[in-house]
């Protein structure tokens, strides 16, 4: 008899873990961790795969953040150069977090961030670069050829492997966390939710909780119809192009280990099925209901009349999709005790797109008298009850820099335009 997927998972996690060993330890800057070649992992284009680690004397307590950025399935998108294809075309640099962009990309890595201010800024801070145009997910190589034929892109979608690999160095080199959070923006958020396990079982923390922002993994079981699961197309073309559900895939290992985490017919049931595995562990959920960034990723390549719409159409025909998988996907979210979510209508940065990046500003939920995202994340790291359910109904785009935006929009409005 074979031996079970997460089993091999597990073992290749523990001899990675051996083979790290401990490391010397260094607090309060990033220290740059290079994966081995021989561990299976590495970017998109076959460089070594790095992460980084800012690490405190003064508590266990950690948090684990995915980095966000676009996808790719075809030739095109995965050589990168806009929005939504693949980020760091070129591999994460040693360097990568002496860039205060990076840095400052959104408070969770940040020790003292001038905009915003977060629970986890004392804590330990483990980022996780994207680089593998996979949400953080993939384990397979492809050959892609579509957009040029001559000169064929092989390309390392290696997501998942990578986080495994990073689980095992975080168990050889870090303590047990008094407190785990698990979170990611935008791809980073479909990769904090899919890898939530394989972190927190390396981990093993007393009390654990997952954050994804602006990353749904939306229901559509695939004997479903599009019409009624928008999110169908996309999830059938990425189990394909990713080895979601191949022999060695994050599906198929997740399911194999934890067998109530979900179905392999519909990969947006991950988002529940983890709290059922989990029950002691809290799990939230933020997006907002005009999110024109990835309704974007999510539908237009798979609806010609979406992408031959004219300009001025294209946000509403998306915002159609995104509003019936947001209809779908609420209740399913309900159905879990330990499940909350955090849904404003829209801010006026980045098409909406992504709660915890740069600021919290731009995020409040009047109605329930929350003033920003970071009242739910509060809510969030804290024990007891059904962590906060917030959906706004008043349907007003919000300034993410308050009065100062405003000033600053006024004085650009004094000069002329070139």
């Amino acid at each position: 008899m074979s031996t079970p997927a997460w089993k091999r998972g597990m073992a290749a996690i523990a001899l990675a873990g051996a083979a790290f060993g401990a490391q010397a330890v260094s607090y309060f800057s990033w220290q740059a961790v290079e994966l081995p070649a021989s561990s299976g992992a590495s970017c998109g284009n076959g460089t070594p795969y790095r992460f980084f680690v800012n690490r405190t004397p003064f508590t266990s307590r950690t948090v684990v953040v995915y980095e966000g950025g676009g996808a790719c399935w075809d030739q095109k998108a995965c050589l990168g150069g806009s929005l939504l294809s693949a980020s760091n075309p070129d591999g994460v640099a040693a360097n990568y977090m002496q860039d205060l962009a990076h840095q400052l990309s959104t408070p969770f890595t940040a020790r003292l961030d001038p905009l915003q201010s977060v629970r986890t800024q004392g804590w330990n801070i483990v980022f996780l670069p994207y680089c593998t145009g996979d949400v953080h997910t993939g384990n397979a190589t492809a050959i892609y050829s579509d957009a040029d034929a001559t000169k064929p892109l092989a390309y390392s979608h290696r997501g998942a492997v990578n986080s495994e690999q990073v689980a095992a160095w975080l168990k050889a080199n870090l303590s047990r966390p008094q407190q785990l959070l698990v979170t990611g923006f935008s791809a980073g958020g479909a990769g904090a939710t899919s890898n939530y396990a394989v972190i927190r079982a390396a981990l093993n923390p007393a009390k654990s909780a997952l954050l994804a922002d602006s990353g749904p993994l939306y229901p559509a079981p695939r004997s479903g119809s599009d019409e009624q699961y928008p999110s169908l197309r996309l999830q059938n073309r990425i189990r394909v192009a990713w080895g979601l559900d191949g022999p060695e895939g994050l599906v198929t290992k997740l399911l194999a280990r934890y067998p109530g985490a979900g179905s392999a017919e519909d990969l947006g049931s991950v988002s529940t099925g983890l709290a059922k595995v989990f029950p002691q562990d809290r799990f939230g959920y933020a997006l907002f209901q005009q999110d024109a960034v990835y309704s974007d990723f999510s539908y237009t390549k798979f609806h010609p009349e979406i992408a031959e719409a004219a300009p001025s159409m294209k946000p509403v025909l998306l915002n159609v999709l995104w509003r019936r998988d947001i209809a779908n996907w609420l209740p399913e979210l309900r159905s879990r005790p330990n499940v909350g979510y955090y849904v404003p209508y829209a801010r006026d940065l980045l098409g909406s797109h992504c709660l915890t990046t740069l600021t919290f500003g731009g995020t409040a939920i009047q109605e329930a008298r929350l003033k920003n995202v970071g009242s739910f994340i509060d809510n969030l790291l804290d024990d007891g009850g059904t962590p906060i359910r917030a959906y706004e109904s008043r349907q007003v785009e919000q300034s993410t820099f308050g009065w100062l935006g405003e000033v600053v929009a006024w004085l650009v409005s004094l000069f002329p335009k070139a």
